[in-house]
């Protein structure tokens, strides 16, 4: 895939430049590779839960510098497809970046004369991991952390030229660092998977007013038959209100920023992976009758917990029934973008396929994902077991947690704080998990009730695999290849949150030669019978032991890991898609008739 592309700069003089892009040559490609558009990738609104209609993608070439060790060149290094990570074939660049290298990005950017006079919002919806904003030539900010939105106020740094300099400098230690950075290591092996340094999602401008809505955390009460919202907003003075109203399905509440507005939703239609039913409303933000702001946004009615059945069991339950969750380890990695999917319709694709296969949750494995990821989880309907990216260090299970210092401890429950306040208003989110088999796993029990402070609303694994330390609303264990279940205990729900991982290598499909996966299969045929075999065993231990979740390693192929649903390159899904949601889909059943029916 090549394109020639005529890049006019306008920099004072008239001129245009020829420049020819195409993909860094790497181990593997995807169908979606091709449909990239290197004028403008992710051209898709990258906020769907508060979205006006005024904006300016970014994205697109930019010029970049790699300094090596600080080192600043003469030249510019060449040209960088936005938002895709430095050592990803999409970015054109596939080149390493060291624990004290610096990646320098540049662009040019217009601000439309109709915008003039507004405030000018500069949006970044993740950059790995510490970033430096310069407008201008002149500091806008620094933002920490590799997985989060974050925003800068602009306006007192746009000039009145036609256009304006926007650069960003980017660190990252990946696994040299103190920092979440999940299973991003600079020397990828095994389970171990390639950095991505630098913007790796959208970045985009957007204009408001003096007076602007700033943040929407809405909570479903499905018993209540009503949904809460918090509209927090920037007001330059006092005297505002705000009007969340949907006029064609009568919904319509009033009140003040940043206190409890409650929605009342008569006879609700309850959110569920069967039936994913989303409810869209404006909200204004009012002085007088006249409309300061105003975005769109949307809510699911459900309810997650847990319940005890008629055996004293610990369930699951979604919307006040017992539901039995069953989804693939999701790992979130592509062979052409890395840690960025190459399009929004190939990310789609991923959660579709995934509930073609019969699944109603994933997991989704130490990364956070960009929102419209939960916009589609939301829409497709299909739960989310959202774990925290882990850190470095390891805690074995009979060990006690890691010590961490107050700069560690800080800068972890601060991205932790930001998933969750940036991810809360998505009803596919069922399950927050702070640590995952001990890596960096400290002070569980403090973790758990940090989280549960910022959102009473769902449950909390305090630790996927190995260190379980009491605490959260299920106990959870990992096993391979066969699945295994956790003892049942009186308060908490029991968990399998990872098993499986049976191996299909398929040629030319795969990122190298060298492959493992934890049980090695010789056809799809035998891969069927043995995935089978251990649905049977999770269908008797859910009857007979009361497991009220189970994790499929995994969605696909990573790297040299061999143990996906799908290939790597997402070209084919290795067992019959029809035999597999026969298998998963019993387990959309109410666990009730497998009781009554063991």
């Amino acid at each position: 895939m090549t394109f020639i592309l005529l890049l006019a700069l306008m920099s004072g003089c008239d001129r245009t430049e020829l420049f020819v892009w195409q993909p860094a040559p790497g181990p593997l490609a995807t169908r979606w590779t091709a449909e990239v558009d290197p004028m403008m990738p992710w051209p898709e609104y990258p906020r769907p839960q508060m979205v006006r209609e005024e904006w300016l993608n970014l994205n697109g070439l930019w010029d970049y510098q790699l300094l090596r060790n600080g080192e600043n060149p003469d030249h510019q290094s060449g040209k960088i497809l936005v938002p895709y990570p430095v050592e990803s074939s999409l970015s054109g660049v596939a080149d390493s970046v060291g624990p004290d290298d610096m990646i320098r990005y540049r662009r040019e950017f217009p601000v439309p004369e109709s915008w003039l006079g507004k405030e000018i919002l500069l949006h970044f919806e993740a950059v790995d991991w510490q970033a430096e904003i310069y407008i201008n030539g002149h500091k806008a900010g620094i933002h920490r952390g590799g997985y989060d939105p974050f925003t800068f106020n602009i306006t007192g740094l746009i000039g009145e030229e036609v256009l304006n300099e926007l650069v960003v400098l980017v660190s990252d230690p990946t696994d040299r660092g103190y920092q979440p950075r999940g299973k991003q290591v600079l020397d990828p092996h095994g389970i171990w998977y390639t950095p991505s340094s630098g913007i790796w999602q959208t970045v985009w401008i957007e204009p408001v007013g003096s007076a602007f809505i700033d943040q929407v955390l809405i909570t479903p009460d499905l018993p209540g038959s009503k949904v809460v919202f918090i509209v927090d907003a920037h007001l330059p003075d006092s005297g505002y209100t705000l009007k969340i109203y949907n006029d064609s399905l009568g919904l319509m509440a009033t009140g003040d920023p940043g206190e409890e507005i409650d929605l009342n939703v008569n006879d609700p239609r309850p959110w569920s992976p069967d039936d994913p039913f989303l409810y869209p409303v404006s909200i204004a933000l009012l002085k007088g009758e006249e409309i300061s702001d105003i975005v769109q946004t949307y809510f699911g009615m459900r309810s997650i917990g847990t319940c005890k059945d008629d055996r004293g069991f610990v369930r699951l339950c979604l919307n006040d029934e017992i539901l039995f969750h069953n989804g693939p380890l999701d790992q979130g990695f592509w062979p052409d973008g890395l840690y960025t999917p190459p399009t929004d319709e190939a990310m789609k694709y991923d959660i579709l396929t995934t509930k073609e296969m019969g699944f109603n949750m994933l997991r989704k494995h130490v990364k956070i994902e960009n929102r419209r990821f939960y916009y589609w989880c939301d829409k497709l309907g299909i739960m989310v077991w959202q774990d925290m990216p882990s850190t470095s260090g390891y805690v074995a299970p009979d060990k006690p947690d890691l010590e961490r210092n107050a700069a560690e401890t800080e800068q972890f429950k601060c991205e932790l704080e930001r998933m969750i306040l940036t991810k809360y208003n998505h009803p596919s989110i069922v399950m927050w998990v702070p640590f995952n088999e001990g890596w960096g796993q400290f002070d569980t029990r403090g973790i758990v009730d940090f989280i549960r402070t910022l959102d009473p609303s769902r449950l909390v694994n305090n630790t996927s695999g190995w260190a379980d330390r009491g605490a959260g609303d299920v106990i959870d264990i990992h096993h391979y290849p066969d699945p295994r279940c956790p003892e049942p205990e009186s308060t908490r729900a029991s968990v399998l949150g990872e098993f499986g991982g049976l191996g299909l290598f398929v040629e030319g499909h795969t990122w190298e030669e060298k492959n493992w996966g934890y049980r090695k299969m010789g056809s799809a045929d035998s891969l069927l019978m043995k995935y089978e075999q251990y649905y049977d065993t999770i269908r008797n231990m859910m009857v007979s032991k009361g497991l009220a979740a189970s994790v499929y390693t995994q969605t696909t192929d990573v790297e040299t890991e061999t143990n996906g649903l799908m290939t790597y390159d997402r070209d084919l899904v290795k067992m019959d898609k029809d035999s597999l949601y026969r298998i998963n889909g019993l387990y959309r059943k109410p666990v009730q008739v497998w009781v009554d029916n063991p």
